[in-house]
C-alpha cells in the first residue's frame, strides 16, 4: 500500500510540473510572437519625429515604375515630376517606386506615347503636353490646345478643379488607347521664339516654325502665315542652330531650361495657348497596383497638381527676368486681337464637333 501510495504521489507531481511547464512555454510564445509582429511593423513602416508608426503598405507587393519626362528637372515641368514621384514613394510606405528618365532620354513626347498606347511594357507613366493625346483621337483634350482658349492663369485652374476635368482625364481610357490621366499641371503660355527679332504679327510670315505633329498647332502656325515644320524636341536646339527652323514656340520656362535663348535670343510674349500638360500611367500598370496603391497615387496626383499651381505662378516672373538680365530680347503683345483674328478658322474647325463642351470652358472665365 505505502509503495502504491507513494507511486500516486509521483504521477500527480510529473502531471502538475508538466501542466506548469506547458503554461511557460505558451507565455513564451506569446511573448515571441508579439516581438516579431513589432519588429515586422517597425520593419515595414516608418516612425514620424513624435515616435509614431507612419501607416506603411507592408502587404502591397514592391514595384518600379517607370516616368518618362522629355524636359531637364530643373524646369517647372521637372520639378513637378519629382514632387509627384517624391510623394507617392512616401504615401505608399515605399512599395511604390518611381523611376523618373528627364531629358528625353527614352525619346520625344511622340515616342513615349507610341510606346505606352502600343503596349511596349517598357514606360509605365509620363508627363505630357495635354494635347498631345489629340492625334491618337483624343478630341476632348484638343480643346485644351485651341488658341487664346484661356483668358489667364485663373481661367485655366477653374477647369482643373471642375467637374469636367475628370472626364477630359478619363478620355483616352474611355476610348481604348490603354492610358488614363492622372492629373493636370501648367508650365505657363507659350510663346514664340526665333533667330531674328519678331515685333509683330507681319514678321511671323513666311518663317519655318518648328511644331510638334499635333494638329491644332500645325494649323495655327499656317494660319499666322508660316510654314510649320514638324521637329522632335530633343532635336530642336540644333535644327534651330543650323537653320533647319527659324523659330518655334514654348512655355518660357522650358524656353530657358532647354538653353534655347543660346541660339534664338528673341522672344515675343504672344501667349496663343497655355502650357497645359498632364500626367498618365498605362491602364496595365494602373490595374496591377493595389487598391492602397492606387490610393497613394490619386492623393500625390492631388498634392502635385496644387504643388505646380505655385510653382509655375511663382517661376515664370523670376525665369523672364532673369533673360531680360541676359539679354535676350523681350517683345511684349499690347494688342492681341489680329492674333487671334488670323486664328478664327482653326478655332471654328477644332471645336465644332465638341462646340458645347468647349463653350462651358469658355464660360468658366
Amino acid at each position: 500500500m505505502k509503495k502504491r501510495g507513494l507511486s500516486a504521489l509521483l504521477l500527480a507531481a510529473i502531471a502538475a510540473l508538466s501542466l506548469t511547464a506547458c503554461g511557460g512555454t505558451a507565455k513564451t510564445n506569446t511573448a515571441a510572437k508579439g516581438t516579431t509582429a513589432a519588429a515586422t511593423t517597425a520593419a515595414a513602416g516608418e516612425t514620424t519625429k513624435g515616435g509614431e508608426s507612419k501607416e506603411a503598405s507592408s502587404t502591397d507587393p514592391q514595384v518600379t515604375l517607370v516616368y518618362a519626362e522629355v524636359n531637364p528637372l530643373d524646369t517647372i515641368v521637372g520639378k513637378t515630376d519629382q514632387a509627384f514621384k517624391d510623394k507617392v514613394e512616401e504615401l505608399s510606405g515605399g512599395s511604390i517606386k518611381i523611376d523618373l528618365q528627364a531629358s528625353g532620354v527614352l525619346g520625344a513626347e511622340n515616342d513615349v506615347l507610341d510606346n505606352m498606347l502600343g503596349g511596349a511594357g517598357t514606360i509605365d507613366m509620363s508627363r505630357i503636353s495635354a494635347f498631345a493625346l489629340t492625334s491618337y483621337g483624343a478630341n476632348k483634350s484638343k480643346l485644351l490646345s485651341i488658341p487664346y482658349t484661356f483668358a489667364g492663369r485663373d481661367h485655366y485652374w477653374k477647369f482643373v478643379n471642375s467637374e469636367l476635368a475628370p472626364e477630359f482625364l478619363m478620355e483616352p481610357h474611355d476610348i481604348g488607347l490603354g492610358v488614363r490621366g492622372l492629373f493636370y499641371g501648367e508650365e505657363g503660355f507659350r510663346h514664340f521664339f526665333s533667330k531674328k527679332p519678331i515685333n509683330s504679327i507681319d514678321d511671323v510670315k513666311g518663317l519655318k516654325i518648328r511644331v510638334s505633329s499635333d494638329p491644332v498647332m500645325t494649323g495655327m502656325v499656317s494660319a499666322l502665315g508660316a510654314n510649320a515644320t514638324v521637329v522632335s524636341m530633343n532635336e530642336l536646339y540644333s535644327a534651330l542652330q543650323t537653320g533647319v527652323v527659324d523659330a518655334a514656340e514654348q512655355p518660357i520656362a522650358n524656353y530657358k531650361g532647354n538653353a534655347f535663348q543660346e541660339v534664338a535670343p528673341n522672344l515675343i510674349l504672344d501667349g496663343h495657348t497655355l502650357g497645359a500638360i498632364q500626367v498618365i500611367i498605362t491602364d496595365s500598370t494602373w490595374d496591377k497596383l493595389t487598391e492602397n496603391q492606387q490610393k497613394a497615387m490619386t492623393e500625390a496626383a492631388k498634392y502635385a497638381s496644387e504643388f505646380n499651381q505655385k510653382l509655375s505662378q511663382d517661376n515664370e516672373k523670376e525665369v523672364l527676368d532673369g533673360l531680360k538680365a541676359a539679354g535676350v530680347n523681350v517683345v511684349e503683345v499690347n494688342d492681341i486681337t489680329p492674333w487671334q483674328e488670323a486664328c478664327k478658322d482653326v478655332i471654328a474647325e477644332n471645336t465644332k464637333d465638341n462646340a458645347e463642351l468647349y463653350q462651358k470652358i469658355l464660360d468658366m472665365k
